[in-house]
């Protein structure tokens, strides 16, 4: 479990022009695939509403479900939510592989929070954590897919999905290729179990402080 809200070195191995470049594509509207310690991402600038839409739009998705926030650290997560004690016992977990969704907050842009609701996640992988940081820590994000296929796991499937503007590389640290696990808030549920047990998540809730 980290307990961590910076990364020890932001800047990955990386060309040293390929941050800079993917900052531009995403502040002009554009989608860029990056990878995380999970699957690989898609990533829209949050204050570009055409790089929204066009995330949406590749990616087939239902405009009704909550859109995932990534962000460079916990705090920055926590500020998008509701404040819940089970939120903060959960954000213990950032950076890693652990998506909630949560009652968003009065801070965060209603238009990333179809039904009130906002998918937040820190992601754990040096090329994530640094365009982040690029960027001004925080991204839209989602998996590297259409909806309805598999997520794409290596740089090469990445490019060969066609969805993105630009593909960062992976920096020498591959994905897992197993998905982040996903809990929904107030509910405690367990959405989806992935890089996270959902028994460490149930017995993470049932000790927090009532």
């Amino acid at each position: 479990m980290s307990t961590e809200s910076e990364p020890s070195n932001p800047n990955p191995p990386l060309p040293p022009d390929a941050l800079a470049a993917a900052a531009r594509v995403l502040e002009g509207g554009g989608i860029v695939a990056y990878p995380t310690e999970t699957v690989w991402g898609l990533a829209a600038h949050p204050d570009s509403p055409a790089g929204l839409a066009r995330l949406v739009e590749v990616k087939s998705r239902d405009p009704r479900k909550p859109l995932q926030v990534s962000c460079v650290d916990a705090a920055t997560a926590l500020l998008l939510a509701q404040d819940d004690p089970a939120l903060r016992v959960l954000a213990r977990w950032w950076p890693g592989p652990l998506t909630v969704v949560a009652p968003a907050s009065a801070r965060c842009d209603p238009a990333f929070a179809p039904g009130g609701r906002v998918g937040l996640r820190v992601p754990d992988h040096p090329v994530a954590r640094a365009l982040l940081h690029a960027v001004g820590g925080m991204l839209i994000t989602t998996s590297c897919n259409v909806s309805g296929h598999a997520s794409a796991t290596t740089h090469a499937q990445a490019v060969e999905t066609g969805l993105a503007d630009i593909v960062l590389p992976d920096g020498g640290v591959p994905a897992s290729g197993r998905a982040s696990t996903v809990v929904a808030l107030p509910e405690g549920e367990v959405v989806r179990e992935g890089g996270v047990s959902a028994q460490a998540i149930r017995d993470l809730l049932a000790g927090q402080a009532p």
